[in-house]
């Protein structure tokens, strides 16, 4: 009989340990170390193991006619273009998000989507009852569809009940983390259990051709609970993201081994479920308040698709020793970088002023090309000068001062000109691309400092007509050296 092997495995990243802890070295989390006997996973006795050589194997080089992977089409077109133009036979995919987010509703929607085509779905729930699966899919419309319903947790009985019969084209695991088998002997959820139970359903999908979509629990900070190993595991990595107070909700491909990875799909929760957005960029800017100090079109790219979105920026006197930096939506580290150049390089000078950024509708943007649309933003808010309504705003910010090109100029001003923009602002070098529209026009700046200039020279401060004087607590006047500076530095 195999001697029991016991360590204390980290619930959070998987690292295995021969004594207790109070932290885990490797993830630097507290108190994730649960005593756990893997015995069943890691060893076996001698007696049993192969006692046969390794055979030899066929060596093919890298030239040869290669087909592309079959794809089943899940029929909603935001989902096929995050998986790369539909579901691989054979692959697992991994889905995770915060509680709440419509994980089971797109899934739901997916699975009788592809039942009502003819497919073999099959949806398995390890957290609510056939029941309760019954009375969502009556509140999205869905109760007519073909899909197979069963809600189980133990993988070697899952197994068993699906190779009977026609192999399923869809299957939804929900959750991993309800999953046990009996291999080894952990309490369902533990990270033993969930490496264990991935593999098991990952060797049937690859022996039986089907495609499996595994739901995942995220943590605290959003990256999807238990061993990183299971992401390795899988073909694809997907993050539904979204704020509970927005109706919108993004699908965004964190690992793709069959397609691209920047891709996103939008969608917008509504009464009936998860409804498609073919074109965020309308849906973004469909609340804007025009003419409004703060506010900058953003003209950015994510994935094959531009996208259009407004910055929202608000700078206010502090009246805190160290002024707040708060942002929602975009990388703080960047905010930080933009706030530097402009006070090192325009002498703008931010820190006696709290600053606010904030993304409108939701969306969570990546790229540096945000970089001068922020930076317009925050200088409109602090001179309080309205930027033009038809503008868009697009372009890096180096440590310089200096504005660099970014990729897909013409697919950014080819969206702008189709929603109606008129003019763009953009690096000096991208002047030669093509606009894709003649209406468009081009204002293009090379330096940082040329675009501050212009906003702070039709700056007006608030409670001020005149622009160049403000009143302080006791009523007197004090000079807003801003605009006159910069118009002073441009002749």
């Amino acid at each position: 009989m195999a001697k029991s092997s016991l360590s204390f495995v980290c619930q959070n990243c998987g690292a295995a340990y021969n004594r207790w802890q109070g932290k885990c070295d490797s993830c630097g989390e507290w108190n994730t170390l649960a005593e756990e006997d893997t015995s069943g996973a890691t060893s076996m006795p001698v007696s049993i193991r192969s006692k046969r050589k390794g055979r030899t194997f066929a060596l093919e080089s890298l030239t040869g006619k290669s087909q592309d992977a079959p794809r089943l089409s899940s029929g909603m077109t935001e989902l096929d273009r995050v998986t790369g133009g539909g579901f691989v036979r054979g692959s697992v995919l991994l889905v995770g998000g915060d509680p709440g987010i419509g994980k089971s509703t797109l899934l739901t929607q997916a699975t009788s989507m592809l039942a009502r085509a003819g497919h073999r779905a099959v949806y398995i729930s390890g957290e609510e009852a056939v029941a309760q699966v019954r009375l969502r899919a009556e509140r999205l419309g869905l109760a007519d569809a073909p899909v197979q319903l069963a809600a189980e947790t133990s993988v070697e009985d899952i197994v068993s009940t699906l190779s009977e019969g026609a192999v399923p084209r869809l299957i939804v695991i929900d959750s991993i983390q309800t999953m046990w088998t009996d291999t080894v002997e952990s309490a369902p959820g533990t990270v033993t259990q969930v490496r264990a139970s991935a593999q098991a359903l990952i060797r049937f999908a690859k022996k039986s051709g089907a495609a499996i979509i595994l739901v995942g629990h995220v943590t605290k900070d959003g990256q999807i609970a238990g061993p990183r190993v299971v992401e390795h595991m899988v073909d694809a990595v997907l993050s539904f993201e979204g704020e509970g107070s927005q109706q919108f909700r993004i699908l965004r491909a964190v690992k793709n081994r069959f397609g691209p990875t920047d891709e996103i799909g939008v969608f917008e929760m509504t009464g009936l479920g998860l409804r498609e957005v073919s074109n965020p960029s309308e849906l973004f800017l469909s609340e804007r308040d025009l003419g409004s100090p703060g506010t900058a079109v953003f003209a950015g790219i994510e994935g094959t698709r531009p996208v259009l979105v407004e910055l929202q920026a608000l700078v206010a006197p502090t009246s805190l020793g160290t002024p707040r930096r708060a942002v929602v939506g975009w990388d703080p580290s960047r905010l930080s970088m933009v706030l530097a150049v402009l006070e090192a390089h325009c002498g703008v000078k931010l820190s006696g002023h709290d600053v606010y950024l904030n993304v409108a509708g939701g969306l969570r943007i990546n790229e540096p090309a945000a970089d001068l649309a922020a930076a317009a933003a925050l200088v409109s808010s602090l001179v309080n000068a309205p930027l033009p309504t038809d503008a868009v705003y697009f372009g890096e910010i180096s440590l310089s001062g200096a504005v660099r090109p970014v990729a897909q100029t013409s697919a950014r001003l080819k969206e702008a000109a189709k929603l109606g923009f008129g003019r763009a602002v953009l690096p000096e070098s991208a002047r030669g691309e093509p606009s894709g529209d003649a209406g468009l026009s081009l204002n293009s700046v090379g330096g940082l400092t040329t675009l501050v200039a212009e906003i702070a020279a039709r700056g007006n401060p608030r409670g001020n007509r005149d622009g160049n004087h403000r009143e302080n607590r006791d009523g007197t006047a004090e000079k807003n050296a801003t605009p006159a500076r910069f118009r002073r530095e441009n002749g």
